[in-house]
């Protein structure tokens, strides 16, 4: 592998493609492309006779994938697989492919560090920018608009759902008094001032807003469920879906559904406990301590058409 500038080593990436036990010749799904950080650990498995289908919503983050799948094609020569690129949200999966036509499906959901990083794109309070937060840039709602133009009731409702925050009513109603709010660093002052860091908090008052428009405007858990539940008809007997989440409503989701599905017969979940990262993998990178990844392999005697 080239030593790039832009390829990207995601969290959790070695139990990832192990729990994954990608097959030579076989069909994978990358669902959240990113900067094709998993997509290049993948094709590398693959060999000529496989398969690789990447979903990434975020335009600038697909072609990032792009460059990184074009410079492993460039080492890999005629050992590369067939890439199929396609710049939708993960949600849609079932209306791109034929049921039990995938060996495994990874997906390694919510905020890239391409995403936090940049100032423009409106997901961090770090840097002061514009109020965006959309993860694909050509349609939908900003959070601008979500944080301007709803109700103050239901703007405590979300941040109280997607946040977790317990003083979301307070942080709502700072908020509309204080419209229009059009940055983040704006935004992000009125709520610190309105619900203030207390002694136990590690993170800014800010991070569970910012977290709940995120998910709102991107309908994030929304596309989890519809992952979740398409999973199990799109995969072979035997292929594997493997889920890294950052948060807690990410991975009740997805562990919920595994539970209901090993319930019913057609999972066999290989994780009784979340894989997290280890102490080398935090101090490198602190993202890394939120991660949870869950892993199922769908039982050979499934078949095609799967409870749902």
């Amino acid at each position: 592998m080239t030593n790039s500038s832009k390829r990207h080593v995601p969290v959790l990436l070695h139990e990832a493609i192990e729990f994954l036990h990608v097959r030579p010749g076989g069909v994978y799904v990358d669902c959240t492309l990113g900067m094709a950080g998993h997509a290049v650990e993948i094709a590398q498995r693959l060999g000529p006779r496989g398969r690789l289908i990447g979903f990434d919503r975020d335009p600038q983050a697909m072609e990032l994938a792009r460059i990184n799948l074009g410079e492993l094609a460039g080492e890999l020569g005629k050992a590369m697989p067939q890439i199929t690129l396609i710049g939708e949200a993960f949600g849609s999966i079932a209306s791109h492919l034929q049921p039990a036509s995938l060996d495994g499906i990874l997906a390694d959901i919510g905020v890239s560090s391409l995403q936090l990083d940049e100032a423009h794109r409106g997901f961090s309070f770090k840097a002061d920018g514009p109020l965006d937060m959309r993860m694909d840039t050509r349609s939908g709602l900003t959070a601008e608009q979500v944080v301007n133009e709803v109700s103050e009731r239901e703007l405590a409702d979300l941040i109280y759902e997607y946040g977790e925050e317990r003083r979301s009513r307070r942080i709502a109603r700072a908020i509309v008094r204080g419209r229009p709010v059009t940055t983040t660093g704006q935004l992000a002052r009125i709520v610190a001032a309105a619900a203030p860091a207390m002694k136990q908090d590690k993170i800014h008052p800010a991070t569970r807003t910012f977290q709940a428009l995120r998910i709102r405007v991107n309908s994030e858990l929304d596309e989890i469920h519809r992952l979740m539940e398409a999973a199990p008809e799109l995969l072979k007997p035997s292929g594997r879906i493997v889920i890294i989440s950052f948060h807690s409503l990410e991975d009740r989701i997805v562990k919920d559904s595994l539970r209901e599905g090993s319930r019913k017969g057609f999972w066999e979940i290989l994780t009784k406990k979340p894989v997290i990262a280890g102490e080398d993998e935090t101090e490198r990178n602190p993202r890394a301590r939120s991660a949870k990844l869950r892993a199922a392999e769908k039982k050979s005697n499934a078949g095609q058409n799967t409870e749902r």
